[in-house]
């Protein structure tokens, strides 16, 4: 077998790469990553991307990740893949309440996954949108998120914007920059929906199904907002994370165009 060639990349380089691109100590930073796009050999694996993002914001900055777990609903609305009508009521009963500490990330990658395991790390209690953030302001962002409009008002997200925070992108596009859906729920536009979900949850000591009320939330344009923000503010910073492009933005800035934009745009 062939040795793997080319460089290495460790803790300290990512650190390096992550101080490169803007990142710095004190930052409440929100990461939405692929692993998989550093496309090279790390020491350390997705662990190491962890260490190096919480040694560059340091002890006074706070780390965030999306923790969603979308699964976690009443399978009559599952459509990737379907599963049999004569099954539904078995999983109703049967299906696992949402557990901060148990229950598994959807689609979510693998740093998301790792990071919510870590010790310190606090997940919010949202059966489907949560959050994981460790650091100064970890209990201000993941303390009372609201089950209606799970990525509103009363979400980490807001949070996050009242705490000046950062988005950063590490080899992933505006697609799934969620702080976007911060900006769906506060923009008027006519094609604006109401919705409602549900999940099992331990509601006084009981396990139930809950429901909730949200918007119809579509990140179709998101990649659209997103390069027109860069465009046109020019405050998106752009640079590369071992063999990942990344890019950093101030997330208050980018919720207040990306409003606009939307009761502009969309219809």
């Amino acid at each position: 077998m062939e040795p793997i060639r080319g460089e290495l990349i460790t803790i300290d380089t990512l650190r390096a790469d992550f101080a490169a691109l803007g990142v710095r100590e004190g930052m409440t930073l929100l990461v939405h990553s692929s692993f998989k796009s550093l496309g090279k050999w790390v020491a350390g694996g997705p662990v190491a991307v962890i260490l190096a993002l919480e040694q560059a914001v340091g002890d006074t900055g706070t780390i965030v990740v999306p923790t969603h777990s979308n699964d976690l609903s009443d399978p009559g609305g599952w459509e990737n893949p379907p599963v049999p009508a004569e099954w539904w009521d078995t999983i109703r009963e049967q299906m696992p309440p949402y557990d901060p500490d148990l229950t598994p990330l959807w689609h979510m990658g693998i740093i998301p996954e790792l990071f919510r395991k870590q010790h310190g790390v606090k997940r919010s209690g949202h059966p489907h949108v949560s959050f994981a953030a460790r650091g100064v302001n970890a209990d201000l962002i993941t303390d009372r998120h609201g089950l209606d409009y799970g990525l509103g008002e009363q979400s980490p997200l807001a949070r996050i914007y009242e705490a000046e925070g950062w988005v950063l992108l590490l080899g992933v596009g505006h697609a799934n920059n969620t702080s976007l859906h911060l900006a769906e729920y506060r923009a008027d536009y006519p094609g604006k929906q109401e919705t409602g979900s549900s999940a099992p949850m331990i509601v006084g000591g009981q396990r139930q199904w809950v429901r909730f009320r949200d918007i119809e939330t579509d990140s179709g344009d998101f990649d659209k907002i997103g390069a027109d923000f860069e465009r046109t503010t020019g405050q998106v910073l752009r640079g590369n994370i071992a063999g990942a492009t990344a890019m950093l933005m101030p997330q208050k800035a980018l919720v207040d165009y990306a409003a606009g934009w939307i009761a502009e745009n969309r219809r």
